[in-house]
């Protein structure tokens, strides 16, 4: 099925991971993302906006694309990542149009969190 403006845009993220139920429940803990499992190797994720998945396999850690999410509150969203179990790799920094901080998963993978507040 096809949408209007959705032609050549990013539709669908899917993270390989060696852990699905650890993944669930840091971004469950960390972004309140909502979950639909199909099976015990693939289960979705959509954060009210963009779906994608996680797939029961090895972990890529950092080093691919970056996956940036927005947040309004930058210090508090960093604050979930840390009581979830994430780790802050790059402190929050200035940047031409905001702030922003990088963090690693509890499956490795390094993604970043801006906010142009």
């Amino acid at each position: 099925m096809s949408e209007p403006g959705s032609d050549q845009r990013i539709d669908y993220v899917e993270l390989s991971v060696g852990d699905i139920p650890r993944a669930r429940e840091f971004y469950g803990a960390a972004f309140g993302w909502s979950f639909t499992d199909y099976g015990p190797d693939y289960c979705e994720f959509s954060d009210g906006r963009l779906k994608g998945g996680f797939a029961r396999g090895t972990p890529r850690g950092s080093g691919g694309p970056l996956v940036i999410l927005y947040a309004v509150d930058l210090e508090g969203t960093q604050r979930h990542i840390e009581e979830a179990g994430g780790r802050v790799s790059k402190p929050i920094f200035r940047f031409p149009g905001g702030r922003r901080f990088h963090f690693e998963d509890p499956e490795g993978y390094e993604l970043a969190v801006w906010s142009d507040r």
